[in-house]
């Protein structure tokens, strides 16, 4: 049975828009190709629940995309999704493997390998644990499914904001051979070959391999060097999926999968969106080399936007990814059920170099030397057992993963530290004694004191700061090098069975019932490690900050005095502060938990279909693995709570006009209670879990097949209200944090538009004389939001449109196609990620009073530069596609 199946209909499918009748993640074949395009929606067929069904019978909200509409759009990895799914958004931050994915404002975003994503990424069945592990060419795809809200019963923990389901091409026994080559605009050159056809009579194969180069996005002036690159963003990169179908008899079938893929870029420089008057020092440090970075606005407001970036260091990535996986069914007719085994193996490793001040002046930076990045590998298994009855769909599952996770981090200081750090200490010294001084920092390091002015003019004046005395020859300052390395390792292990019925209680009447259990397991081994003399300059200060008395000052008219408080925590940052050094981090955890979802839906006719459903989702709690302290004392857990979801959803999914169109409306109301919030704190990114985060809003989708031969249209709206609730410093896990999440209670969460936008107008028909011909225009439009997680003002993105189009003409029988195309064909300017600048001014002058509004944010003394990572520029270009 299932042997002639696949002999019949495993074809490669050039189904037309919405016309999704692909494999099934439990196993069955790929259905049979469509010549022509549908004239129902009863062809859209899903997996959501792990079983073919019709997308109209499905009680959850699903945007499903065809390998069409994902052509037309240019759609090549999750972040190209987004342009598709309402309601979805994907960043990148400091590198391309920090690649987040939110939906209805929920996720999560940050450089913290410790922090499990919302959004759970599943490639042919095998669950990726981090959204980076699945950035990249998705190669041939069937098509893609987007699941909104807790998916946690069928598809595991981790999912607590939806998953994104994609289903790649299986191979096919009919032999055919396809390629395309592109050029573009900033130098873009690529391609791909696939293959596939039958071995022999019981195994078939396919093989892809794809390589792009691109030139980058971004402009970058080289300041002080030595860096000798003029772009950033660039892209290279190399990939390769190989298949083998096995048909042993007419009731099993085995999909072995290799991949594997090779990055070497250049990302990411970030560009100045606001410039602080810290600025000047930057410029008179890179003299005569260029101002440093974008020179400020008067009144230091936002300065015009600009592809321009400064990074005096070279920004290259190398992201390795490679993977196995074994997905074996048996169908046991008598039983009218089937087994499916899933087993994958995967590692997936990444290290960079990086400018960390973003500047062309050289005070901070990560050394591409193997001692920055961190890897994922792990091993998963999946059995399950699905059946069905005249009355009931039953399924029965066993999931285990064992997952092991490293990071190595350093920091090196450049030339350019001391005398900055100098600059920043002095900043406030008159013109009348000299202004700021890049050569003061040991005024403030000596353990001996910090020697004032007792009388006169100069009672209670820093001497030494002001130039009148020289800094004691005991006081340390930093030294150029690498100042430490940490070496973190989690191993976790985790275990869940599930179940995940339907039971028909009529003709029109269905009950959903779904529970997962789930045991976790993680072990967090750490080892932050300063190097050479790094912590001496913090450890000078400490020493006369904490001593009991303090020694008479030699000077005559001064008196020895404990180091401000301001100074310390410059000094005592935790890449310089002696706490840290040898430090080792030894912690564990177990946890379980039950989550699940119970759906009811009602057919009034075979038009109309109305569902309300509860679901329950889960988030496994981590490890901020990062340096992370409170004041100058490094924290004493690196532990972060789970997060938890309860969602509700009431939807309508109608068919109509002679089922050519579907409309389907949802309502949901979600509230994620400890959610675990990645915030970027300046100094390290830090895991907190906010007490209550709710998402209220609408879904609406519609896919169209117009009465027009070969012209549909695809395209949903999302309205979204996410907020966080009140708390205060008492609910955080760390008290001191709260003054810099203080503009968090009760206001709207980042990347969570309140209106978001999307269509797809697709025409694709044979026009006569052998030839063929379409075009696609997909459109997404977003309101307003912040893009950062503190919500500070200078990180607003305004509303902006991204307009994506393409034009193609060929033969009738697909042999040669020819494409013209091109993304962001408005020119939308807009920001992923917004963040303020490293050391160079601070958003939060006040941390010990808050203003009448309860927050610690006063615009009006915030000094911060602010940097951001740029949305994609304008690209086009022409491909070739071949099939034979």
């Amino acid at each position: 049975m299932r042997r002639n199946l696949h002999l019949r209909t495993t074809v490669s499918a050039p189904a037309v828009l919405g016309a999704v009748v692909g494999a099934a993640v439990m196993g069955f074949a790929g259905a049979a190709a469509a010549q022509e395009a549908p004239a129902s929606v009863d062809d859209i067929i899903v997996t959501a629940q792990k079983r073919e069904q019709s997308l109209q019978d499905v009680p959850i909200v699903v945007t499903t995309l065809s390998q069409e509409v994902l052509d037309g759009a240019g759609v090549q990895d999750i972040k190209d999704l987004q342009i598709l799914t309402p309601g979805m958004t994907v960043t990148s931050t400091q590198s391309e493997a920090s690649t987040t994915v939110r939906i209805r404002g929920a996720g999560t975003v940050g450089d913290n390998p410790g922090l499990e994503s919302s959004v759970g990424v599943v490639i042919d069945g095998v669950y990726r644990s981090r959204n980076s592990v699945g950035f990249g060419d998705l190669g041939e795809l069937s098509r893609i499914e987007v699941l909104k809200g807790p998916q946690g019963t069928l598809f595991g923990k981790n999912t607590s904001a939806g998953v994104i389901n994609i289903i790649t091409e299986r191979p096919s026994f009919d032999p055919s051979i396809s390629g395309e080559i592109t050029g573009g605009n900033y130098g873009a050159i690529g391609g791909s070959v696939s293959v596939t056809g039958g071995l022999t009579d019981q195994i078939a194969g396919r093989l892809f391999v794809a390589h792009r180069e691109r030139d980058g996005f971004y402009d970058v002036n080289n300041g002080d060097g030595p860096n000798t690159k003029t772009d950033d963003q660039t892209q290279d990169y190399w990939t390769g999926r190989g298949q083998l179908l096995i048909l042993p008899n007419d009731n099993a079938s085995i999909r072995l999968i290799a991949d594997y893929t090779k990055r070497e870029e250049y990302c990411c420089a970030a560009v100045q969106t606001r410039v602080g008057p810290s600025q000047a020092f930057i410029a008179a440090l890179t003299v005569p080399n260029g101002p440093g970075q974008t020179p400020p606005t008067a009144g230091y407001g936002a300065v015009p936007f600009s592809r321009l970036a400064y990074s005096n260091r070279e920004t290259p990535q190398e992201i390795e990814d490679m993977g196995l996986s074994a997905e074996a069914t048996i169908d046991f007719p008598s039983l009218n059920a089937t087994l499916t085994s899933q087993t994958s193996w995967r590692d997936w490793s990444f290290q960079q170099g990086m400018d960390l001040d973003y500047t062309g002046a050289d005070i901070l930076h990560r050394e591409n030397d193997g001692s920055n990045g961190y890897g994922v590998d792990n091993l998963t298994q999946e059995f399950r057992l699905a059946g069905s009855t005249d009355k009931l769909d039953w399924l029965v599952g066993l999931f285990a993963t064992k997952e092991g996770v490293y990071r190595d981090d350093s920091y090196t200081y450049g030339s350019d530290y001391n005398a900055f750090a100098s600059l920043l200490l002095t900043a406030s010294v008159p013109a009348a004694f000299g202004g700021p001084s890049p050569s003061r920092t040991g005024c403030f390091t000596n353990p001996q004191g910090f020697v004032v002015g007792t009388s006169g003019a100069l009672a209670g004046q820093p001497l030494c700061v002001l130039g009148l005395a020289p800094p004691s020859a005991a006081a340390p300052v930093f030294s150029a090098g690498k100042a430490y390395e940490d070496h973190y390792s989690q191993k976790s292990e985790s275990v869940a069975v599930f179940t995940n019925n339907t039971w028909r209680v009529s003709e029109a009447f269905d009950i959903n019932l779904g529970l997962r259990y789930t045991y976790d397991s993680k072990r967090l081994f750490g080892l932050q490690d300063n190097l050479g003399t790094n912590g001496a300059a913090c450890g000078g200060a400490l020493a006369n900050n904490l001593a009991p008395t303090l020694p008479t000052s030699p000077i005559p008219g001064t008196a020895n005095v404990r180091t401000p408080a301001a100074a310390l925590g410059l000094l005592c940052l935790p890449w310089s502060n002696p706490l840290y050094d040898g430090r080792r981090i030894q912690e564990k955890f177990s946890d379980t938990d039950l989550s699940g979802t119970i759906k009811a839906s009602y057919r009034f006719n075979p038009s109309i279909m109305v569902y309300g459903s509860y679901a329950r989702g889960y988030k496994g709690a981590g490890y901020n693995m990062d340096r992370v302290q409170t004041g100058v004392t490094p924290d004493a857990s690196l532990f972060f709570a789970a997060e938890t979801v309860d969602s509700y959803e009431a939807g309508i999914k109608t068919t109509l006009f002679d089922r050519t169109m579907l409309l389907n409306v949802t309502y949901f109301d979600q509230k994620f209670e400890n959610f675990q919030l990645n915030t970027f704190l300046g100094t390290a990114f830090v895991v907190e879990s906010i007490p209550e985060l709710t998402s209220r809003g609408v879904d609406a989708d519609m896919v169209w097949f117009t009465p027009v031969e070969g012209l549909s249209f695809q395209g949903g709206v999302t309205y979204t209200d996410a907020k966080y609730g009140q708390f205060g410093a008492g609910d955080l896990s760390s008290p001191g944090r709260f003054p810099q999440l203080s503009l968090l209670p009760g206001a709207r969460a980042s990347f969570a538009p309140e209106w978001s936008l999307t269509g797809a107008l697709a025409f694709d028909r044979e026009l006569g004389g052998g030839l063929r011909g379409g075009f696609n225009l997909s459109a997404k439009y977003s309101t307003e939001y912040n893009t950062g997680s503190d919500l500070l003002p200078y990180k607003h993105q305004d509303a902006f449109t991204v307009v994506n189009g393409r034009v193609s003409i060929g033969s009738a029988d697909e042999r040669w196609t020819l494409e013209v195309w091109g993304q962001n064909l408005l020119e939308e300017e807009y920001t992923q990620v917004g963040f303020a600048a490293p050391l160079q001014g601070t958003a939060f002058a006040n941390t010990t009073t808050p203003q009448a509004d309860g927050t610690f944010y006063n615009i009006a003394t915030d000094t911060a530069t602010y940097n951001a990572y740029l949305g994609a520029p304008r690209t086009w270009g022409v491909t070739l596609k071949v099939k034979y």
